[in-house]
């Protein structure tokens, strides 16, 4: 079954230095086995960032969390809270479409 992930935190850095930080990780991403797509979201308001990943089983999930790439997020971001969940993809609104 597919997988969705969505990490939310909060980072000390400012938007510059943010912003560079997640566009240096992004290849990084590319690499890795079962994801399908990633999206990266920002609150304009609480200044809280986002990333909702769709991953093609809760095995391709769970090695991701279990990657240094997963266990860095925190530091990677001097983030002062992070909050991750995940879910079952129950069904797409569009299949055409994707991303599962």
């Amino acid at each position: 079954m597919a997988k969705i992930l969505y990490v939310r935190l909060k980072s000390n850095l400012d938007d510059a230095e943010l912003e560079r930080r997640v566009n240096e990780r992004k290849p990084r991403f590319l690499e890795v086995p079962g994801l399908i797509q990633k999206m990266y979201g920002r609150d304009d308001v609480s200044g809280e960032i986002c990333g909702i990943y769709f991953f093609e089983s809760e095995e391709a999930l769970a090695a991701f969390l279990a990657s240094d790439l997963a266990k860095t997020i925190p530091t990677a971001y001097v983030a002062a809270s992070v909050r991750m969940e995940d879910y079952d993809v129950m069904f797409p609104l569009r299949p055409e479409r994707g991303p599962v």
